[in-house]
């Protein structure tokens, strides 16, 4: 089966000129798998990790604090109002450069954070930000008086907001965090700035050797398509089993 996508791919070049190289060349193959490998790993990182900083950043908002909020607004106002690309290289090149850098088994030295690890961290505290928003939107349309019922029964300010505003509060907000999820799958993207292999660094170097743009342009395009449908997907299928008739609505 393989064998016979390959000829046709091959055959295709030869009669049309259209040089899908990706689908015929193992080396480009490989070369495109690790790149999608890589978006997967950007994309599934950053997501669980903007969720954990929206829900955890939500909850100090809303808090008895001055100074948490104080200090979660001001993260807010940073991370929501600067592109996020500057933020990469101010992780990058600003942070980077002011940690210590460690010695690998065979003596040499290495930052603590490649740029991968960098790239994850950027994106995830820029997309945390907007989930700090969408959550907090979402506790606030929780009526208090389910507040007051939980503290009623014995349930601390954590555990109330655990184990129930925070799942009502889901539901209210669950489709503007599609939207801001969706987004951050496309902006992983960006990586490519500092050099992480993702999708289009992969797909950049093959059409550089093989001067097939227009054609791994066409590939770049279908994958993220289908990416974000997927993704679409498993979040409109979230909100489905979350969805409780006549609340959110």
């Amino acid at each position: 089966m393989i064998a016979t996508i390959q000829a046709w791919f091959q055959q295709l070049y030869e009669t049309t000129g259209f040089n899908f190289t990706v689908f015929y060349d193992p080396y480009d193959w490989d070369r495109y798998v690790a790149g999608l490998r890589m978006t997967l790993l950007l994309g599934i990182s950053t997501i669980l990790a903007s969720l954990v900083i929206g829900a955890v950043g939500a909850l100090l908002q809303s808090g008895p604090s001055r100074v948490l909020r104080a200090l979660v607004n001001g993260f807010v106002v940073v991370f929501r109002n600067t592109p996020p690309l500057v933020q990469i290289f101010f992780f990058y090149f600003g942070l980077g450069t002011l940690l210590p850098d460690i010695r690998t088994a065979d003596g040499l030295r290495a930052p603590i954070l490649n740029n991968v690890q960098w790239a994850i961290i950027s994106l995830s505290l820029f997309a945390g930000a907007f989930n700090v928003e969408i959550f907090r939107s979402g506790i606030e349309a929780v009526p208090r008086t389910t507040v007051e019922a939980a503290e009623a029964l014995g349930y601390t300010r954590f555990k109330a907001y655990r184990y129930v505003v925070l799942p009502l509060a889901l539901r209210v907000c669950l489709p503007a965090l599609n939207n801001n999820l969706i987004n951050l799958l496309k902006t992983t993207t960006l990586a490519y700035a500092i050099a992480v292999p993702e999708t289009l660094y992969a797909v950049k170097q093959i059409w550089s050797e093989s001067q097939n743009v227009l054609e791994m342009m066409l590939v770049l395009l279908a994958t993220y398509a289908v990416l974000v449908g997927v993704l679409v997907w498993i979040m409109h299928r979230w909100e489905r089993a979350l969805r409780i008739p006549g609340y959110g609505r």
